[in-house]
C-alpha cells in the first residue's frame, strides 16, 4: 500500500476544526501523526498517509480545498 508523508499547515482559522477527523472518516486512508506544533496564530502537522494511490491523490485535493497547505516530504 502506497505511503506519503505530508505537512500540514493550518491557518489560525481551521486551528479549532477537525480536519484531521474528516481526513480519516472521508478517505480510506491510515494516518500516524509523527510531529505537531501548534500555537494560537499557526499549526502544522507532519503525517504518514496510507492508503490507494487515487485515495492519497483525492485527500490531498480536499485538503487544499479547505484551506490546509500540504508539503509532499516524501
Amino acid at each position: 500500500m502506497p505511503t506519503r508523508t505530508l505537512r500540514l499547515n493550518y491557518p489560525a482559522t481551521l486551528l479549532r476544526q477537525p480536519i484531521l477527523h474528516q481526513l480519516i472518516r472521508t478517505f480510506d486512508l491510515s494516518v500516524n501523526i509523527l510531529r505537531a506544533q501548534i500555537s494560537l496564530e499557526e499549526g502544522w502537522l507532519e503525517i504518514q498517509a496510507d492508503g490507494p494511490e487515487t485515495e492519497l491523490d483525492r485527500a490531498q485535493s480536499w485538503l487544499n480545498e479547505q484551506g490546509i497547505e500540504v508539503i509532499l516530504m516524501g
